[in-house]
């Protein structure tokens, strides 16, 4: 077990062996900034001022030589190889709301949402909270590196649910659509900052594109049961590119359903398919549907790096200030 000390203020936290920093830092409670969790984002940066590390992953993507020459790493991926002390700032953003932690998991079902979309089911060890938004690490058999996905259900349930779609040559993706259930995983969480603000008196709308819709769903069904849609309105939008991509709407279920407004939207509809809703990029029809309204809400979403980019372009455009869009930054 790595002491690690934080240079600023003489704080002390411990790290496992085979944990990173950033997940021992979060699991000490201590807010160190962070996003994708999985090397993609650079959020994480901190200075090693003594001590040694190494990398999880070989070559991230947001670490350079610029970085190593500064002897600055990345907090998702390094691991202690004795006691350090490091360098970075804590903000209070960055608390943990629940504490994340390692536990196994079983998996009990895998539903189809549509074509290449399924909901997967653990049961999990331990106390299942979570915040409705939030992610978690999954650890797959025989796969290096932990895979990133959000959850689909409330914390309040005794399973986790992912909505997970399936990569073409994927190694994560292709042993969880091949597994049966009682395979069993690790599963590290949670994790993530875009979880739903109860206490934001704003409409709220929420963006999904393709698998985003996993924690957007969550979202939509702890808004109604924690009674804010009782006084605020939630429009949740999905996009997809064409009609094999769509989800059935009973999967909200009839009551959430009865509650929001959902609005579908195709972004390349196949010739003569008969597709008589919203057509064009999401953004895009979002801005268009909400025009001014938009700047009086709060926004959570989550999908591909392309429709984030373009979703945090129109929000700005609009108006939005950007402590009320939500969201993290892995893909």
């Amino acid at each position: 077990m790595a002491k690690i000390t934080r240079q600023q203020d003489g704080t002390t936290f411990e790290c496992a062996e085979g944990d990173t920093i950033l997940r021992a830092a979060l699991r000490a409670g201590l807010g160190m900034p962070y996003s994708c969790n999985t090397g993609s984002c650079g959020n994480c940066r901190f200075e090693l001022k003594e001590g040694e590390v190494e990398h999880l992953r070989a070559d991230p993507p947001a670490w350079s030589e610029r970085d190593l020459k500064r002897n600055r790493y990345l907090g998702c991926q390094a691991a202690p190889k004795g006691d350090c002390t490091v360098k970075f700032r804590e903000m209070e953003e960055y608390v943990p709301p629940v504490r994340p932690a390692v536990r196994e998991a079983e998996l009990l079902e895998i539903t189809p949402i549509t074509h290449d979309i399924s909901e997967f089911t653990f049961r999990i060890d331990g106390d299942p909270a979570f915040r409705a938004g939030q992610y978690a690490l999954l650890n797959v058999p025989g796969v290096e590196g932990a895979r990133a996905y959000s959850m689909s259900n409330l914390g309040d349930e005794d399973v986790w649910r992912f909505m997970i779609k399936k990569m073409p040559g994927g190694a994560a993706t292709g042993w969880l659509f091949d597994a049966k259930p009682v395979a069993k995983l690790s599963i590290d969480g949670p994790y993530g900052t875009a979880w739903l603000r109860e206490d934001a008196p704003r409409d709220i709308v929420c963006l999904a594109g393709g698998s985003g819709l996993s924690p957007m769903v969550s979202i939509a069904k702890a808004a109604l049961k924690t009674g804010m849609l009782e006084d605020r309105k939630l429009h949740l939008y999905y996009g997809c590119r064409d009609e094999p991509d769509l989800f059935e709407p009973g999967i909200l279920g009839d009551e959430l359903l009865k509650k929001i407004r959902l609005t579908v939207a195709l972004s390349d509809p196949g010739e003569g398919c008969g597709w008589t809703g919203a057509t064009g990029f999401l953004h895009d029809v979002v801005a268009e549907e909400m025009g001014e309204d938009l700047a009086d809400c709060e926004i959570y979403f989550a999908g591909p790096a392309v429709m984030s980019a373009a979703v945090q372009k129109t929000a700005h455009e609009a108006g939005v200030p950007m402590d009320r869009v939500h969201f993290d930054e892995f893909y």
